[in-house]
């Protein structure tokens, strides 16, 4: 056996190659969502929270994923999703696409409300969005170690695909390599709502490369906004709150709040919490709550104080599968010095379920929830 025959069997028997039975290749779906202007907002914005915040909003693009779509890599300001086998219609790639693009957009519309933020002042005025590049192609899947590697040249494409001849940088963009899998009345079918424009750029060792383009623009009228409902009707606010009166001081009360290890002694059904003990009390810390038959996931995104001495500490709630991207804020004012307001407030971008009824009553279970948490919370520090 030669030497690189020795170093290939070295490495199969660490890690296998996955092949099939023609050219050691199999057909995938990439898609990639990258943030538009996530470099200018980092350099830019001067908030310590500026990372934190890029780092939820890659979290909220892979808890997006109605498709069953893998994760190979993120790469700064992208997340690499793959899976392998057949293409999905155009419908259900568009439906992907606009829950990635709502989602990711609501979110930052939840961060935008708190109007006192650093953070919050950078978004309005140095604007992130996304752009998605969709590919269908053949692909070599590798597994190193613990990691999975893709390989071959539509792996390529896909990457060469973010740099492109489109104006703009909110837009999804259609490889010809995806746009041959679908019958093109499916495809003028799914962009109704917009219009699929053709494009062509010039890479070099590729040629010219062909693919379709619609903007996401229009999908901000489906946008969350204050005051209106999912179906975009005034007078319903995306947020709940309880509140309630302590008997001890701002201060005090942000302590304990902020206590990961005080959460089941006040968080209605909660049974256990996990953290890590050596990361508690930092800015960006993410911990699990046992609750009931379940867990969700918080992260700590900030903690404000105004001139008057008023307390917001906010946390991001993950997995959290019927109100996915929300922020539970604790608003703390100082009433005298031994005793203070506490206002318990979940911003949501949206209910994940189509029937009014379950929305109805899930928003009913949630404000009881807090409400109890709240009231847990009140009989926890008057023992004090």
């Amino acid at each position: 056996m030669g030497v690189l025959e020795d170093l290939r069997a070295r490495r199969r028997a660490v890690g296998r190659v996955s092949t099939s039975a023609f050219d050691g290749q199999q057909p995938a779906l990439l898609l990639i969502p990258d943030i538009s202007g996530f470099t200018r907002f980092i350099e830019q914005s001067g908030s310590p929270q500026a990372p934190f915040l890029v780092a939820d909003l890659l979290e909220i693009l892979i808890e997006a994923n109605t498709l069953e779509l893998e994760v190979n890599e993120i790469q700064g300001d992208a997340v690499l999703f793959y899976r392998l086998g057949p293409p999905p219609t155009a419908h259900e790639l568009v439906q992907q696409c606009r829950r990635i693009y709502l989602d990711f957009q609501n979110y930052l519309r939840l961060v935008e409300q708190d109007h006192d933020s650093e953070l919050a002042a950078a978004l309005r005025a140095l604007v992130l969005t996304l752009k998605i590049v969709v590919h269908y192609g053949r692909v070599s899947v590798a597994r190193i170690r613990e990691h999975t590697k893709l390989m071959g040249r539509d792996v390529i494409v896909a990457h060469r695909l973010l740099k492109n001849n489109v104006a703009g940088s909110e837009y999804v963009l259609l490889s010809e390599g995806y746009t041959r899998t679908q019958p093109p009345a499916a495809l003028a079918a799914a962009f109704s709502w917009t219009r699929l424009l053709p494009g062509s750029t010039h890479y070099e060792y590729l040629g010219d490369t062909p693919y379709y383009y619609a903007y996401l623009s229009p999908l901000r009228l489906l946008l969350s906004t204050p005051g209106t409902d999912a179906a975009g009707t005034p007078g319903r606010s995306k947020t709940l709150k309880v509140r309630r009166a302590l008997p001890v001081s701002a201060e005090y009360a942000l302590r304990v709040v902020s206590n990961f290890r005080l959460r089941p002694r006040w968080m209605e059904g909660a049974t256990a919490v996990h953290y890590d003990v050596t990361k508690a009390g930092r800015l960006g810390t993410s911990y699990k709550v046992d609750i009931g038959n379940g867990q969700i996931d918080f992260q700590t995104v900030q903690v404000l104080e105004d001139e008057t001495g008023r307390y917001t500490y906010v946390e991001k709630i993950s997995h959290y599968r019927l109100f996915p991207n929300a922020l539970l804020f604790y608003h703390i004012e100082p009433v005298t010095a031994q005793a203070c307001l506490l206002t318990l407030e979940l911003r949501y971008g949206h209910i994940a379920s189509d029937s009014r009824l379950v929305c109805f009553g899930q928003l009913r279970r949630l404000a009881l929830f807090l409400g109890r948490s709240l009231r847990q919370l009140g009989e926890l520090v008057e023992r004090r």
